[in-house]
């Protein structure tokens, strides 16, 4: 059998561990949600629009910047806080706005890529597109914002 004094340091020895692990944990995730929670809206280099446009140009309230008309697609992959941060809707509120838009003006919504790099591809290739990711845009697009 073991000592209680020995059991104790035992105790004490895998505490310290505990707690200099959960430090740690809690360092990174700390250091990761800073950029992790990032949005980055993104444009055609064609496109020259002012980061106050970007609610207007997603709820089908700005058609056109310039002459240039605007063609908005959604990203499965980061709506959620996209809706939440730049919206400040939920999803079923952000569905029930285009579904009366569709009746009502005939608007169709925006398209929905499923991951940020088809949302680049998109982007890239389509005049007047705009859209948002959660990664770092690569080169070739123009960011608008950063939520």
């Amino acid at each position: 059998m073991r000592s209680a004094s020995e059991l104790s340091r035992r105790t004490t020895s895998v505490r310290r561990r505990l707690s200099a692990l959960v430090t740690l944990l809690a360092l990174a995730a700390a250091a990761g949600s800073a950029s992790a929670g990032d949005l980055f809206v993104i444009c055609n280099p064609g496109v020259t629009l002012q980061a106050g446009d970007v609610k207007d140009v997603f709820l089908g309230d700005k058609a056109f910047a310039g002459a240039v008309k605007l063609s908005p697609a959604d990203n499965a992959a980061a709506q959620a806080t996209f809706l939440e941060k730049v919206l400040k809707l939920d999803a079923g509120k952000y569905s029930g706005i285009w579904t009366k838009k569709s009746f009502r003006d005939g608007a169709n919504p925006p398209p929905v890529k499923g991951t940020d790099a088809e949302m680049v591809a998109y982007v890239k290739q389509t005049p007047g597109a705009c859209g948002y990711v959660g990664s770092t845009p690569a080169a070739g697009v123009t960011v608008i914002a950063k939520f």
